[in-house]
């Protein structure tokens, strides 16, 4: 799939772009797309919710994953964490979405989570929901990006410790939320955030001057804060709001959740008693720029929390509690497969990263393995009522599919 940007201007119709689509993410993207201003008023009784949450911070020293490089960990800003949101219709239909500080997962990992919740909870793939930040300050996981890191016997041990150990809090999680579950009201709404840089079109280097004489930065940005909100009769119990940008502040070697976790630590003070969820929408080729500081990280934690305080502060809509739920895997067929002949020069080259693929490969095509013509790619959607349908889909998607 190709990712060149596209024109963001206006459409030619009655309604804008942001009053018929919304969006949310499952790996990196969910689609939010709300048809509410087409239908009926919502009824808000009939949902049912529980949440629940565990601290996953690692307690053994598995590397920082992302940039493709060994950073070993030396301390933490904050914790990171797992967040479930466990949801029932007015028909007992039900379904869970799992919130993640982690910078990816493999189907390794989504595989074995999703079959131990239907051994525990009896809930259907369709009803199951795995997203993640894309936080770069999280831990390495067991098969994801497993070419970007010089990883040894040692550290490729402990990643699978905890990892494994990850995948149990996750599902404690998700018995907590199940515990948890009372009566609710749900609803949405929408905000704006601005930090989103598109990394593309601009040079990290000249943002700042670019900002400082006001010249526009180019390049096609999405500062859409999708949220919702979980309430019973007293008081917020949950609150899930998303953005286009990668968790990409911070590049050190401190556990924490980057922007996504200042944001969430922000509302949760704000909201005593709150579970605060953040999923990452289509930011793949967004970064929060200038960066690079603990300060600045806060400053866009608070700029994103900000901006959920203000939807809170205005009305938003009230969900119907009719749940639907769908998971397919599409088969996209490859371009090209790989050869041998074209391997070979590549696990020679200067490239530690590409040439760890390409003798990995051709340490499979050594042992009689053959490579697919196809990639099995996951598509997920959730609709609620009339009013929103959620399309989920895995890896890292770019403005272009909002």
């Amino acid at each position: 799939m190709k990712d060149e940007m596209i024109d963001q201007s206006r459409p030619t119709s009655i309604l804008s772009r942001r009053e018929f689509t919304t969006k949310l993410a499952l790996g990196s993207i969910f689609s939010m797309i709300s048809t509410g201003l087409m239908a009926p008023q919502a009824k808000a009784s009939g949902w049912q919710a529980g949440l629940g949450r565990r601290v996953i911070t690692p307690n053994v020293p598995v590397w920082l994953a992302g940039y493709g490089s060994k950073r070993e960990p030396i301390g933490k800003l904050h914790d990171i964490w797992v967040k479930v949101l466990y949801l029932k219709d007015r028909q007992g239909k039900r379904a869970v979405l799992i919130t993640s500080d982690n910078q990816g997962m493999s189907r390794t990992i989504s595989d074995s989570l999703f079959e131990k919740i239907r051994a525990n909870f009896g809930l259907e793939r369709s009803e199951m929901m795995l997203t993640f930040s894309h936080n770069h300050s999280g831990p390495c996981l067991t098969d994801d990006l497993v070419d970007y890191y010089p990883s040894d016997d040692v550290q490729r041990r402990l990643v699978k410790e905890y990892s494994d150990w990850m995948v149990m809090q996750m599902v404690d999680a998700v018995g907590d939320a199940v515990k948890n579950l009372q009566p609710v009201d749900i609803e949405m709404g929408e905000g704006h955030c601005t930090f989103a840089v598109n990394r593309r079109d601009n040079k990290e280097a000249d943002v700042p001057g670019l900002r400082a004489q006001g010249i526009p930065l180019k390049g096609a940005v999405d500062h859409y804060v999708p949220v919702l909100t979980i309430k019973n009769k007293k008081k917020l119990l949950g609150l899930l709001f998303g953005y286009a940008c990668h968790p990409t502040t911070l590049s050190g070697q401190e556990w924490s959740g980057d922007y996504p976790g200042f944001a969430q630590i922000s509302l949760e003070n704000r909201f005593p008693g709150a579970c605060a969820m953040f999923f990452n929408t289509c930011g793949g080729d967004q970064n929060p720029l200038p960066r690079r500081t603990v300060e600045l990280c806060e400053k866009y934690g608070k700029m994103l929390s900000e901006s959920v305080q203000e939807v809170l502060s205005k009305p938003m809509k009230p969900l119907s509690p009719k749940l639907k739920t769908d998971f397919s895997y599409v088969n996209l067929d490859y371009e090209e497969i790989a050869t041998s002949d074209q391997l070979i020069p590549i696990a020679g080259g200067t490239n530690e990263i590409h040439a760890r693929w390409a003798k990995r490969m051709l340490e499979k095509l050594k042992n009689g393995e053959k490579f697919p013509t196809f990639y099995p790619y996951p598509v997920q959607a959730w609709g609620f009522g009339k009013e929103l349908l959620l399309i989920g889909l895995g890896g890292e998607a770019v403005v272009d599919y909002s």
